[in-house]
């Protein structure tokens, strides 16, 4: 029989799902030629709108990023693409790795829980493409706000109740997911897709990706 180890919770895009070949494709089909750029565009907007406008939905952050993103670079949005990110996002697929090593974490007597910045009907076609079913799912539709904001972190608390030291957050994102995460008290493995090279002494482990990462949590000391 399987001990319970405690609880992961995960960033969903960027850490699960490959985001930025999800954004990549479909910024493809506004200009093919500026893809890095309204990218880069988009990065610049989305914390604004999502600091400025929380009660927005992500689908309307997407739109409204793209559009800015857009704007900033005097790219005209073909008719009927202004909501290709949030058309195109329940499609986007995991990585390579992602099925398999959730499968692992949980014959590893790990449970599962994601906490994503999107909204209920996005996450809930995603969940069908991981591999691997997930126990709970805090979005920012349910907390009325955004990462870096602790709302979701705060509602899963307080739906899970995980036990002192055995809660830890797995996620990509410095700012949205692993300083917060730091303020809720929670741990962290960064996962480094990005090659940051951020400071590791703030986490419990850095990875380039999570094929290691049953190995790493593997390794910490739990308590009993």
């Amino acid at each position: 029989m399987t001990t319970e180890r405690g609880w992961l919770t995960f960033d969903c895009y960027g850490t699960l799902v490959d985001w930025r070949t999800g954004m990549e494709d479909a910024l493809a089909r506004v200009d093919p030629a500026r893809v890095a750029d309204l990218l880069a565009g988009y990065h610049r907007a989305e914390p604004g709108l999502q600091q400025r406008r929380p009660l927005l939905s992500y689908r309307e952050v997407l739109r409204d990023g793209l559009l800015a993103s857009a704007r900033e670079l005097g790219v005209d949005v073909p008719d009927g693409l202004g909501t290709v990110l949030a058309d195109t996002m329940p499609t986007w697929q995991p990585f390579a790795e992602t099925a398999g090593v959730l499968r692992a974490l949980r014959a590893a007597g790990w449970r599962l829980a994601i906490l994503s910045n999107v909204d209920n009907d996005v996450i809930a076609q995603t969940l069908d493409l991981l591999g691997a079913p997930i126990d709970v799912v805090v979005t920012a539709e349910d907390v009325g706000s955004y990462k870096p904001d602790l709302g979701h972190f705060e509602e899963f608390r307080r739906r899970a109740l995980p036990a002192d030291g055995r809660w830890i957050h797995v996620a990509c994102s410095w700012f949205h997911d692993v300083l917060p995460a730091g303020r809720a008290g929670v741990p962290s493995v960064f996962v480094d897709r990005e090659r940051e090279g951020r400071d590791p002494a703030q986490v419990v482990g850095v990875l380039p990706d999570l094929t290691g990462l049953p190995d790493t949590l593997a390794s910490l000391d739990l308590p009993n």
